[in-house]
């Protein structure tokens, strides 16, 4: 049986199994902590830094730290909310982001923390890379001018033996999430839904799929992301 701990978030006292990572403890003590790379199942990684928050005065990834006894969290204060508008900026303007195409607008997450943290227009300049969409795939489309690099599919879509459809190609500005062929050659109809839906953004896409969802009835049409935490 866990033993129970006590933290402080932004004030708030809050109790949950010790050794339990903060973003999970967070959110069962009405709390949001926003994430892009961390996804419920999966082991965390870290990896996009939007989790960032003050542990005892230190900067932390709160979906790699674990709670403990007497812990004070800073989460929700201008220094780090900057900070993660930031981040989100920097993402939007990596890539080729136009939200009014992209068949996950209105479900997708990164879109959704642009409207958190108010987002307008980035004050860093945009990259404009250049990269195809593969659409060599039977069951999907992997569109590279929107992927974050957060690797939730590599780690989150394996086949019954374990192995990963994605993996990393080149490195630095020039890295790409590609797919395995032939694992791709035999993937289900569910397993590329299950693809398309652990994408946070409009990456991974589901083969004649399209826009199924009309406005108003998508994910965060009618409510911010994370108020299903903090409205609980």
């Amino acid at each position: 049986m866990s033993n129970k701990v006590k933290f402080v978030i932004d004030g708030k006292e809050c109790q949950s199994d010790e050794g339990k990572y903060l973003v999970e403890a967070a959110k069962d003590n009405g709390v949001y902590i926003p994430t892009l790379c961390n996804y419920e199942g999966l082991k965390p990684k870290g990896s996009c830094r939007i989790c960032t928050v003050k542990i005892n005065g230190r900067l932390a990834t709160a979906c790699t730290s674990p709670v403990h006894e007497g812990m004070k969290i800073e989460n929700y204060t201008a220094e780090l909310n900057e900070v993660r508008k930031e981040i989100i900026e920097l993402l939007f303007v990596s890539g080729n982001h136009f939200c009014p195409a992209c068949e996950k607008s209105g479900n997708c997450e990164l879109q959704a923390l642009g409207y958190r943290y108010e987002m307008m227009a980035p004050r860093f300049p945009f990259a404009f890379p250049i990269r195809e969409v593969d659409a060599s795939y039977p069951r999907i489309i992997k569109e590279q001018n929107r992927c974050i690099l957060c690797k939730r599919c590599m780690r989150g879509i394996k086949d019954e033996d374990g192995k990963s459809y994605f993996a990393y190609k080149n490195r630095g500005k020039d890295s790409l999430v590609v797919a395995d062929r032939k694992l791709m050659s035999a993937m289900s109809p569910d397993k590329a839904k299950e693809a398309m839906e652990i994408c946070p953004v409009g990456s991974i896409l589901v083969r004649e799929k399209g826009w199924d969802e009309p406005i108003g009835t998508r994910k965060y049409d009618n409510a911010p992301i994370g108020s299903e935490i903090e409205n609980k």
